[in-house]
């Protein structure tokens, strides 16, 4: 089975990690289900979140009789030292758990320091030395942020989007983690769904001293990435291909589907009417232009202008631009 060293935390972990942001859609049995088979097959590392919904509570599920077996990540999206309590109680509980293996600060527009005043750093080390959590680690879409913690030394692990969509400045966000030997874990390695080709995402991830987590939901997206450990995609002259189309038609200012602009307050359904041109080309059209989506991008008519949605976007996106160039396209193919 592929393996690699999460940095300074030497945690051996499978090269193909559990995203569980998904298995919040689905029912306990049948996200418990493939947590299970994740785990009979080898995949040992688990991400969640405290703002997955029961997402936690799914994994407690799973793995309470062989907690030992598992790796699991969880993250607090608060940026206050009570807070910071409160999520991470919370997380212990609904995980079945005395103890998080990695705990990580959740897209925070600051690097938490040590003495910065705000004293969430100081939450973290506390927690640890309490046993609570076993290594300190942050997850971000901001590029800066993200530098800036794999730099301070004060970081077992950064979690950053990563895929081949990635440019030269994220790559050496790579490179500089692993100089600092920070475990580096790849979110968004499918690009939100963009990227249809997983063979082709793990292929160019191989490359790198990177884990990937894929967001599973569905048995057979699981025996893919199961197929995976044991013949792993290389990256072929035909695979180079594909990533060098996808580079031509996605890198730029398009939406990757994070969600941190959500919730809209007009109700606009944001992450997903952002990017429709790129999902009617690259997944099954009818499902999109059903009468019901019909109704949900013309909620962009709606738009105020508010400001919400860009001070919200890690990737300084103008979304309402954006949004309105989305449905002027959609609304091509009911002429």
């Amino acid at each position: 089975m592929a393996s690699l060293t999460l940095g300074r935390t030497n945690l051996q972990v499978n090269k193909n990690g559990f995203g569980a942001l998904p298995i919040q859609r689905i029912s306990e049995y049948e996200a418990v289900y493939l947590l299970r088979k994740a785990c009979d097959n080898g995949i040992n590392f688990y991400d969640t979140a405290r703002i997955y919904s029961d997402s936690e509570h799914k994994i407690g599920v799973a793995f309470s009789g062989c907690r030992d077996k598992v790796i699991i990540s969880s993250k607090t999206f608060s940026t206050t030292p009570d807070g910071f309590w409160q999520d991470l109680d919370t997380s212990l509980k609904m995980l079945k758990t005395d103890y998080i293996d990695i705990y990580k600060f959740q897209t925070p527009a600051f690097c938490p320091l040590p003495d910065d005043g705000k004293g969430l750093y100081e939450a973290m080390l506390k927690a640890k030395e309490q046993g609570k959590i076993r290594f300190i680690g942050m997850s971000n879409h901001r590029l800066p942020v993200a530098l800036e913690a794999v730099s301070s030394g004060y970081y077992d692990v950064i979690q950053f989007p990563f895929s081949y969509l990635a440019d030269a400045k994220d790559e050496a966000l790579v490179e500089l983690s692993q100089q600092k030997n920070v475990g580096f874990v790849c979110m968004k390695s499918l690009s939100g769904g963009l990227i249809d080709r997983a063979d082709a995402a793990y292929a160019y991830l191989n490359q790198f001293n990177a884990l990937p987590i894929w967001g599973i939901q569905r048995e057979s997206e699981l025996d893919q990435f199961i197929g995976f450990d044991t013949n792993p995609p290389q990256m072929t002259e035909e695979i180079k291909k594909v990533i060098a189309r996808d580079r031509e038609q996605l890198v730029g200012d398009f939406c990757r589907g994070c969600g941190y602009c959500m919730p809209c307050p007009v109700g606009i359904e944001i992450n997903n009417s952002a990017r429709m041109s790129l999902l009617l080309k690259r997944a099954p059209a009818a499902f999109y232009l059903s009468e019901d989506w019909q109704k949900k991008m013309a909620r962009i008519d709606n738009c105020t202008n508010c400001g919400h949605c860009t001070s919200h976007c890690p990737y300084g996106l103008d979304t309402p631009s954006l949004l309105k160039k989305n449905l002027a396209d959609y609304r091509t193919y009911f002429k």
